[in-house]
């Protein structure tokens, strides 16, 4: 049974992140992805129906079909745009590294942008396909014209974007759920760049088929992404250890020799009394008596003079005779 402890020590120790592999089944959806992909680049770069598709399509103008949902698909469309969407879910996945103790979350989402910019930039750049409101021929496929529209940017970001939530998800039926709330969104936004004239048909399928495959294809940096999480979270952890071993500030010290502060002048400075008698001022300015001899009483110097203590006047005669014992009063001697 285990002690108070060892249960306070299990709650605090991160638990380690399910990490999925590449499995058979996995596998198998990656290679069928990829036919797909390739059977429509090939479609399209032969003008073959895929072309003829987008063209229906196009000249169909879905836009002036059903203007009134255009102004809400035009806020719509950005949940597929690369800036908002990330910073969102990265807000979210910065959440669960703190509560999760790992940065595997944000590893996964900067793993998944990076192959989705390499592979999809790439491909936009080799094919150069024109957008359809840049179409200059009828029936052509507007490859290797300048453009950068195939595969549809917009429709590969929200696959990948919001697939990541799903596939970090820990538990079997938040996936579930995460994967449909995920694939309607791509789907909603690569059909609403066709409904705005943005994209043709055969770009956003190719988009759906290009961030399932970034998704697929990250079991593969699953070992990168723990080793780099290692490495990172041990550096912290180095830095947070050498900031609590730096030594505290320590308070100023008076040495021997140093100058000393003012002396206020409003503190009283007391005499030296008798000979031999020094006066010292401690650091805070206080004056300090220095010791002298003690003196018997019949030594010291009397403070009062002799004679008489009663003041002289004009009509005070001077005292000749002692006191009478009983009245007190001086007799005259005849």
């Amino acid at each position: 049974m285990r002690t108070k402890d060892e249960l306070v020590q299990a709650e605090e120790r991160p638990t380690e992140p399910v990490r999925p592999r590449m499995t058979r089944t996995r596998l198998g959806i990656f290679v069928a992805t990829s036919v797909v992909y390739l059977a429509i680049v090939v479609g399209v770069l032969t003008t073959s129906w895929p072309v003829r598709f987008d063209w229906q399509v196009m000249l169909f103008r879905p836009y002036k079909q059903w203007p009134e949902i255009h102004t809400f698909l035009d806020y719509f469309v950005v949940l597929g745009q690369r800036g908002p969407t990330a910073v969102a879910v990265a807000a979210w996945l910065g959440w669960c590294t703190y509560r999760q103790k790992t940065l595997r979350p944000l590893l996964v989402l900067g793993t998944s942008l990076l192959l989705l910019n390499a592979t999809v930039g790439a491909a936009k750049i080799g094919m150069g396909r024109l957008g359809p409101h840049y179409a200059t021929e009828i029936g052509s496929n507007e490859m290797f014209a300048g453009g950068d529209i195939f595969p549809s940017g917009h429709t590969a970001n929200a696959v990948v974007t919001w697939g990541v939530l799903a596939y970090l998800a820990t538990t079997p039926h938040t996936r579930r759920v995460a994967s449909v709330i995920a694939a309607l969104l791509a789907l909603g936004v690569g059909m609403t760049t066709v409904y705005l004239g943005t994209h043709w048909m055969s770009d956003v399928t190719l988009g759906w088929s290009a961030g399932l495959l970034v998704l697929l294809a990250l079991p593969w940096f699953e070992a990168p992404m723990a080793r780099a999480d290692a490495v990172l979270l041990g550096v912290w952890q180095r830095i947070r250890e050498r900031g609590a071993l730096l030594p505290a500030p320590l308070a100023p010290v008076a040495t021997v020799g140093a100058p000393r502060p003012p002396v206020d002048d409003q503190l009283p400075v007391r005499e030296p009394v008798g000979a031999g008698a020094r006066t010292a001022r401690v650091p805070d300015g206080r004056p300090h008596l220095s010791p002298r001899p003690h003196t018997a009483r019949s030594e010291r110097t009397p403070v009062t003079p002799t004679g008489s203590r009663r003041p002289a006047g004009p009509d005070r005669a001077p005292r000749t005779t002692p006191l009478g014992p009983a009245t007190g009063r001086g007799r005259t001697v005849g």
